[in-house]
């Protein structure tokens, strides 16, 4: 017993989330855990579930749960990968609307979707080929290593969610600050993109803020489509990439018609 109980406090920190189907792979059995809970080294929070007492778990602790233990192809997305990657500097980092990548079909466990005190944005289905790791990253938050997009997928994720989970003008300011993106990747990207009216208003905004490294992204293969394509309502044409976006956006700016 000894043994397990190092293995488990080695591997696991006050606060996290422990599923009873990975203690069961590590040859810890419900019983045993249920001793460890005894013990109080665990804490029952539902059926198949532990936490490591120490802390109350946090958000953090869920998604580390599902990336680590069940193996759940999940990673934070576009504002709140920005966000823990310091890229949205003046956001409220203590905001608890959790950005989710989830790959298409992935199940999440019952207790996830209903983990306390956290308002989770789950996106999937995007139009995006197999996306490899080189546009994952790892961030830690509070000791917790997670995988993230990095900000070049995060950008794509955030324009991809205008104007239905977050505004133009928002999604703008947070470009702009995308002054180093990488853009061989970018073009990559893009390339791998059905997503017409994303791919528009990616080029777009990497134009209006005149980034260098839009300057060398050759658009040709990139899937633009035909026809306009209205992003908000009671905007402006754009003439360059026929998408309808905030007046003030076009008025009195160079780079477009």
């Amino acid at each position: 017993m000894s043994s397990k109980i190092n293995w488990l406090l080695q591997n696991t920190a006050p606060g996290s989330l422990v599923a009873q189907s990975w203690l069961t792979k590590h040859d810890i059995s419900p019983s045993l855990a249920h001793r460890y809970e005894q013990s109080d080294w665990l804490h029952k929070l539902r059926s198949g579930l532990y936490a490591r007492t120490g802390r109350e778990p946090d958000w953090h602790d869920a998604v580390l749960c599902l990336q680590n233990q069940l193996s759940v192809p999940v990673h934070l997305a576009g504002l709140t990968s920005l966000t823990y990657q310091g890229r949205a500097h003046y956001l409220q980092l203590t905001h608890k609307s959790v950005w989710l990548y989830v790959e298409d079909k992935a199940a999440l466990p019952k207790w996830f979707k209903e983990f306390p005190g956290v308002d989770w944005l789950f996106l999937t289905n995007q139009k995006l080929s197999l996306i490899g790791e080189q546009y994952l990253t790892d961030i830690e938050i509070k000791g917790n290593i997670l995988k993230a997009s990095v900000p070049e997928l995060a950008a794509y994720e955030l324009v991809n969610a205008v104007p239905a989970e977050i505004a133009f003008e928002h999604a703008a300011e947070l470009f702009q600050g995308l002054v180093n993106l990488n853009p061989g990747k970018v073009e990559k990207l893009l390339n791998a993109s059905g997503a017409v009216q994303t791919n528009r208003l990616y080029l777009f905004l990497a134009d209006y803020y005149a980034h260098a490294w839009a300057k060398r992204i050759d658009k040709t293969s990139i899937d633009l489509g035909s026809g306009k394509r209205q992003v908000v309502s009671g905007g402006k044409l754009d003439k360059q990439y026929q998408i309808i976006v905030p007046e003030k956006f076009i008025n009195g700016e160079s780079s477009h018609g």
